[in-house]
């Protein structure tokens, strides 16, 4: 499905509207109101369109010859990206918890607000995780560039960077959950709710399938953002000023790059996001391009273990028509 563009109709239906202001001259108020409110929702639709200019566009379930629907999964999706149309739709509006897949927003609100080159310094805050939490290896009071924190974040789903991330930019992880959060209406991810920036499950963070594909595909414009994902590996260096100077190095957390799953013939991955927590279950953003370079986005959300989440999204990415 796509989208479509309505601004001729738009702009003649606000001459039109005009017009009957300037006739109904003393009607009555009620008549007024009433015009001024269709005139409003008209206006909704003509935002609605905007949102749907250049994107890929589907209310209901769409099968894809090729590959059969999982109903283990909470979502799925495969959207062609020049071709702005939905290949293939499961659940993809459903509110979910979205695990570490949330860090794409992290990092698209750092992209654009923070600075590569600044020095962030570690907080107590910062490395206070759960032994069993994905983190990067950083400890309190290192000091480490916002590009390597943004490495660290996007190859090794760092919980530690996200909440550096966050406290650098903002000043605290709430006034920064609140930027991702007017940061997602802006790009129309409308069924969107965060309340921290690495994913752990809490109550009230959520998105959609949808909502996660059309934060990929605005962070797909920010060339750092796609040299940072397509990466086999980050070192950073680390200063402290108690231990001195040390090296972190992160690789991929998707089963592709490290060479546990066979990735599709028909195309090639790029890279992308994945996500693991209880609630949340296994979830993979990817964006890969077929063999003509064309690019898709693939989302598997809610896999019940890493072996149905990966043959599912091999089995979606394998479905793409040959270009």
């Amino acid at each position: 499905m796509r989208c479509t563009d309505r601004r001729k109709r738009f702009f003649f239906g606000s001459f039109l509207l005009i017009g009957m202001f300037l006739i109904a001259g003393c009607a009555k108020k009620e008549s007024i109101i009433a015009i001024y409110e269709k005139s409003e929702y008209n206006r909704d639709l003509y935002r609605a369109d905007l949102y749907a200019e250049n994107l890929c566009v589907a209310v209901e379930n769409i099968e894809l010859p090729g590959y059969t629907t999982d109903q283990q999964l909470h979502a799925a999706g495969l959207f062609g990206v020049n071709q702005e149309q939905v290949l293939y739709a499961q659940n993809l509006h459903n509110k979910l918890y979205p695990a570490s897949t949330t860090k794409v927003l992290t990092a698209y609100v750092a992209l654009k607000y923070g600075n590569l080159s600044d020095i962030v310094t570690v907080s107590r805050r910062a490395v206070t995780f759960d032994v069993d939490a994905s983190v990067c290896g950083l400890q309190e009071n290192d000091q480490i560039t916002m590009e390597a924190l943004l490495y660290g974040l996007l190859l090794h789903s760092g919980n530690d960077n996200a909440i550096a991330i966050a406290e650098h930019i903002s000043g605290s992880v709430e006034a920064f959950v609140e930027l991702m959060n007017e940061e997602a209406r802006k790009l129309g991810a409308t069924n969107t709710h965060f309340t921290n920036p690495h994913g752990l499950h809490e109550a009230d963070h959520y998105t959609t399938a949808y909502d996660l594909y059309l934060i990929f595909n605005e962070c797909m414009k920010n060339e750092t953002f796609l040299t940072m994902i397509s990466r086999s590996s980050y070192a950073a260096t680390v200063q402290n000023p108690t231990s001195g100077t040390r090296q972190l190095t992160w690789t991929p957390s998707h089963f592709y790059a490290q060479g546990l799953a066979i990735p599709p013939q028909n195309a090639v991955i790029v890279g992308g996001k994945t996500g693991t927590e209880d609630l949340a279950g296994s979830c993979l953003i990817l964006l890969e391009k077929d063999l003509s370079g064309n690019p898709y986005i693939s989302i598997v959300m809610g896999a019940p273990d890493k072996t149905v989440l990966y043959n599912d999204m091999t089995s979606l990415i394998s479905a793409i028509p040959a270009s």
